[in-house]
């Protein structure tokens, strides 16, 4: 029993060192995301703004979901970061076509039109499931 409890101890080296990678990398895509964006989303959803705060948490969960995907196959921590970055440009590339496809899209969220924040983290949601299928290499 307690050579079993052991070895299960020795896994937490490889789970702190991927969660420190998914960390660093989920900070990054925040600021990335909020940089792209021409609306401030942290303001917004301390001003209780329910549509930036649906907005902002479907592209958190849309690049969540390919990360874990990416941290589940990976084969190194080096492959999982790259992967994840991967993800996050995907992400990225996600809100500048809905910008396009939906007119006025930054100020409707400003507005705090909840149907375009459902609409936006929906799409975020959905290309975050696709792009996690895609990485089960």
């Amino acid at each position: 029993m307690l050579a079993t409890t052991l070895s299960s101890l020795n896994g937490i080296p490889p789970f702190l060192a991927y969660f420190a990678v998914a960390i660093a990398l989920v900070l990054i895509f925040v600021r990335i995301y909020t940089w792209v964006t021409p609306q401030d989303e942290l303001t917004l959803i301390r001003a209780n703004n329910p549509a930036a705060a649906l907005a902002f948490g479907g592209a958190l969960i849309g690049f969540a979901l390919p990360l874990s995907s990416a941290i589940t196959n990976s084969l190194s921590l080096l492959d999982c970061a790259v992967w994840g970055a991967v993800a996050l440009i995907v992400q990225v590339l996600t809100f500048v076509v809905l910008r396009v496809a939906i007119k006025q899209l930054p100020e409707r969220i400003n507005q705090g039109e909840i149907a375009t924040g459902i609409f936006a983290a929906a799409a975020a949601i959905a290309v975050g499931m696709i792009n996690a299928a895609c990485m089960s290499y």
